[in-house]
């Protein structure tokens, strides 16, 4: 059986890296039906910090296909995605293709498989936000829906497919990929030190200070904010930006890693001196995935608008103040004891539950099969499909 997989950015490193892991594992019992695989970055991440330290820290393989695609609009990253993936189904002939999360890449590819005849399918599926101005939703819904497997993370996914009619034999409760790698960088994460990774990632052009400011024994909050709705609006921004410098460091200090997109915004909104004039206002470099789990599992809360984050801070307990309306992940969410509130970009109800997370203790929880095997249950099921 031949299995061409996808990656496009950031999110889906996490996802495939697992998989990669359990067809080796497979093809190492010398099974009857070994696996050929064919790894294909789409190139929408180009930033070497968001996308080569991501190969690196994960120990994913270099990819045997980069379709370089680059940044621009979401029709010109979907159209050169078929375009030049198109070629190399053609060239490939894979049994499968296999998608994962919901970039622009897995919509393209899905696509382009099934225009092509090639089965697809999709790890990740029955996520929904019920949010049509969000690209990913549209990602979402169109994926599924031309999936032949759909691989899911959990009940409240497999009840959004049931409500849109998939029959149940396209559809596998596997539990969530994502917790794969959580579970399999965890120690290694906890042997990293706070102070060192904010050395090796510090911005010292955003920070009038010293690293030494930061202490041993400091808390701190943990900030990610990479969505067009938080960072593309300058009066959104900029309220998000003052309840950071000036009402969370009253009680703790700030890491931020930011995200290119955020940074380009803060200083196109003159917001960057604002960051800068705050001793105990860290801003970081994009951080790898597991410089990422030591600061989450060491922070006293994390504010964040990616659902990675949420998920992750459902397994170690690190209360999570989700900044978004919505969320296709509500499994993640308090009210089914996970560790995440969603309060938007409302900075009344975000100042609201922050007081109210800062009496909270760490409740660490794990829906069922949240348990590190999911990438072995999604090559069971593709090779008994």
């Amino acid at each position: 059986m031949k299995i061409v997989s996808v990656v496009g950015a950031r999110p889906n490193f996490m996802k495939i890296a697992p998989f990669i892991r359990a067809i080796a594992k497979h093809n190492q019992k010398k099974p009857a039906n070994p696996i050929e695989h064919l790894l294909v970055h789409t190139g929408q991440h180009y930033d070497v910090r968001m996308s080569d330290a991501f190969f690196a820290d994960l120990g994913i393989p270099a990819p045997d296909i980069n379709l370089g695609v680059g940044s621009g609009t979401h029709a010109e990253q979907v159209g050169k995605t078929m375009i030049k993936f198109e070629k190399v189904l053609r060239k490939e002939k894979p049994d499968w293709v296999v998608v994962v999360g919901d970039v622009n890449a897995t919509l393209a590819c899905s696509v382009t498989a099934k225009k092509e005849l090639i089965r697809c399918c999709h790890i990740e599926g029955g996520l929904r936000s019920g949010d049509m101005t969000m690209p990913e939703e549209i990602n979402r819904l169109v994926t599924d829906r031309l999936s032949d497997l759909l691989l899911v993370p959990d009940e409240i996914s497999m009840g959004n497919l049931r409500a849109e009619g998939v029959a149940e034999s396209g559809m596998v409760l596997v539990g969530n990929i994502m917790i794969d790698t959580l579970d399999a960088n965890l120690k290694a994460a906890k042997k990293l030190k706070v102070l060192d990774i904010i050395s090796d990632n510090f911005n010292h052009e955003a920070f009038a200070g010293t690293i030494k400011e930061f202490g041993h024994d400091d808390q701190f909050a943990l900030i990610t904010l990479h969505r067009p709705s938080n960072v593309d609006d300058k009066k959104i921004l900029t309220a998000l930006t003052e309840f950071f410098t000036k009402k969370i460091t009253r009680e703790m200090k700030v890491l931020w890693p930011i995200h290119p997109r955020t940074e380009k915004n803060m200083r196109k909104f003159g917001l960057w001196e604002a960051v800068s004039d705050n001793s105990d206002v860290f801003i970081l470099h994009p951080t790898s995935y597991r410089e990422t789990l030591k600061l989450n599992s060491m922070a006293r809360i994390v504010l964040t608008d990616s659902g990675g984050l949420q998920e992750e801070c459902t397994v170690l307990g690190t209360p999570c103040l989700t900044l978004r309306n919505n969320t296709e992940r509500p499994v993640t969410l308090r009210e089914h004891n996970g560790a995440s509130v969603l309060v938007g970009n409302d900075v009344k109800k975000i100042e609201k539950e922050f007081r109210k997370m800062l009496t909270m203790e760490r409740r660490p929880f794990r829906p069922p099969l949240w348990d590190g095997k999911t990438a072995e249950r999604c090559v069971k099921e593709l090779i008994n499909f």
